[in-house]
């Protein structure tokens, strides 16, 4: 499993009206909707539930929002960069900025843990996310994040 097969370029985008955590889980539903083929109210009502277990922030400004979908057949991801940093309710207290979402088939098992495990070692870079906070073109972002990373497969 790697950066390029979890992250298409249409799943990279910079969002500017996002004020809330509850907003942020309906625009990751609306622009996760195109790539997974799912209707964005299942997509959100699925990301809701697995955030009422617990936040899914990482800290240093980092969230990793994911769902498990029965009707999906692969693991797939969004990134989205915000342009103003919400609170997400983390330990560090932190406002975040970079968000990663993930979707993966209800019975996905370990293939789930391998993509989240590799999303957060890429994102726990503090060069690589001050590279990605300085750019705001969605193609320069998804390179950013895929380029250097395709090699460490989880």
């Amino acid at each position: 499993m790697d950066l390029p097969t979890l992250l298409k370029p249409q799943g990279v985008k910079v969002v500017s009206d996002v004020t809330s955590k509850k907003r942020l889980m309906q625009t990751i539903a609306d622009v996760a909707q195109n790539l997974v083929g799912l209707p964005a109210s299942s997509i959100f009502d699925a990301l809701q539930d697995r955030e009422s277990l617990g936040p899914t922030g990482v800290g240093h400004g980092v969230a990793l929002p994911h769902a498990r979908l029965g009707d999906l057949t692969n693991v797939s991801g969004a990134f989205l960069k915000l342009d103003k940093p919400i609170d997400f309710e983390l330990v560090d207290r932190q406002p975040v900025d970079l968000i990663f979402a993930l979707f993966a088939p209800a019975d996905s098992g370990v293939d789930h843990l391998k993509a989240l495990a590799l999303v957060s070692r890429t994102l726990r870079n503090p060069a690589l996310c001050a590279k990605l906070r300085a750019n705001s073109d969605p193609a320069t972002l998804h390179t950013l994040i895929t380029g250097g990373a395709a090699s460490q497969a989880a």
